[in-house]
């Protein structure tokens, strides 16, 4: 592995913090708005142990991920125990009528690719699309109340 890179998004949703919790909380719905994440599956044997499946620009990346700190309607916080190396939180900040959803994820970059990014603003290129992520999360949120 070489450098680690972190990346921070946030978005305001218009929905409870109860309500936003319950669907982020739902991990294996992630691919519904996440768009480089193609699968992910909860451990049967552990709630906490789930195996993610990444898929972006024709690379493809696994993991097994655990949940290391889990605070209902306030935090998520994960790090990789194989696979990708990455480690995060997703946060939730209760504002009444709606929430503060807040991600920050940070990941090792593999020696292979490090020499194809060469001089790519990768900085930019993931915080656009994990902004792009979150977007999507906000527009599934406000559906999945109108449909409640």
């Amino acid at each position: 592995m070489t450098d680690w890179l972190e990346h921070s998004v946030q978005v305001e949703v218009p929905t409870p913090v109860d309500q936003v919790w319950a669907l982020w909380s739902d991990l294996e719905q992630m691919p519904k708005w996440m768009k480089w994440i193609n699968a992910v599956s909860i451990s049967p044997e552990d709630p906490n142990l789930s195996v993610w499946q990444l898929k972006a620009s024709g690379l493809e990346f696994s993991w097994r991920s655990r949940i290391v700190k889990l605070v209902t309607n306030q935090i998520i916080q994960w790090e990789s125990v194989d696979g990708l190396p990455n480690r995060g939180a997703i946060r939730f900040y209760d504002r009444k009528s709606s929430s503060i959803v807040k991600l920050t994820i940070a990941y090792g970059v593999p020696d292979f690719i490090a020499p194809l990014l060469g001089n790519l603003p990768i900085g930019t290129i993931v915080e656009s699309n994990l902004q792009a992520d979150l977007d999507r999360f906000r527009e599934y949120a406000i559906q999945q109340e109108a449909t409640s």
